[in-house]
């Protein structure tokens, strides 16, 4: 006892680090925080985004990586919904993707994900929803010759509201497989790291995962040509230069800024306003 009594001074001095270091690191983190804010606002106050057609004027986050929850409800607030069913392809833990904040205001729909720990921890955060009906989520290593069957196996309709991919690697061909279904809105990560007037597409191995190098995906051309091919149009991208968003060719009219081209709507990779987080921890439920 004695020498644990002993000890106690320093075991108080180590707690009172940890609790300093915390402090430092959420207030590091917050000032990240403000320094995009103002970043941001920088951005939007250039000549290219004076059109209020614009999608990266509406961007904010709920439970989106960067914008997208923002961008997402501006879309559909121009063309209106159908169903309200959302399909999301590579979701982790369902804390932060784009189909969550949509999932809470009373949509519908499937998720897609490879990671059983991820889907794990998924289940458990949104075990109200599933339990309801409103949530099918299934584990499935995705690839272009699967996924067709893993939507149909999920009772996914041919027509639904919103489409979301983000398997890094293989997204391009995931999108390309889906020509049976036909979602008005599809929201894809590109690889912004590749000029916007390159085609370029990675090699297609059902086998292999993203290595954490820029050779992934597609370039934004390689996306607009597909969507076209498809029956879509560009119709914008998010300022951290991860996700483009498409519209059905059908929906388009004149709620967007023409013309529908990768030159027109790239953004260049500025991930690091992926990353800075401010806030309250994100939760689905009590």
């Amino acid at each position: 006892m004695k020498a644990f009594l002993q000890r106690l001074p320093l075991i108080r001095d180590f707690l009172a680090m940890r609790d300093a270091s915390v402090a430092l690191a959420r207030t590091h983190r917050d000032l990240l925080a403000l320094a995009a804010d103002a970043a941001v606002r920088d951005l939007l106050e250039s000549p290219k985004y004076a059109d209020t057609r614009r999608l990266a004027r509406y961007e904010g986050e709920v439970f989106s990586q960067s914008g997208e929850d923002g961008i997402l409800s501006e879309i559909f607030r121009r063309i209106g919904t159908s169903n309200r069913h959302f399909v999301e392809i590579g979701v982790g833990d369902g804390l932060e993707n784009n189909t969550t904040y949509l999932l809470a205001r009373g949509w519908r729909g499937a998720w897609f994900e490879g990671s059983g720990s991820a889907l794990e921890l998924a289940r458990r955060h949104f075990h109200d929803p599933v339990a309801r009906g409103d949530l099918r989520i299934a584990q499935t290593i995705v690839t272009a010759e699967t996924i067709g069957a893993s939507l149909a196996e999920a009772a996914v309709p041919e027509e639904f509201d919103l489409l979301s991919i983000d398997v890094d690697r293989n997204t391009y061909y995931v999108w390309e497989a889906l020509g049976a279904f036909h979602p008005r809105v599809v929201v894809v990560e590109y690889n912004s790291t590749v000029p916007p007037a390159d085609e370029w597409v990675v090699a297609y191995d059902p086998a292999k995962f993203w290595n954490r190098s820029n050779y992934f995906g597609a370039s934004l051309k390689s996306y607009e040509l597909l969507g076209r091919r498809l029956g879509y149009a560009l119709v914008g991208c998010g300022l951290a230069g991860t996700n483009a968003f498409f519209v059905r060719d059908d929906l388009v009219g004149h709620h967007f800024a023409p013309p529908y081209t990768a030159e027109n709507h790239y953004e260049p990779p500025r991930y690091w306003l992926a990353r800075v987080r401010a806030g309250h921890r994100r939760c689905f439920a009590d």
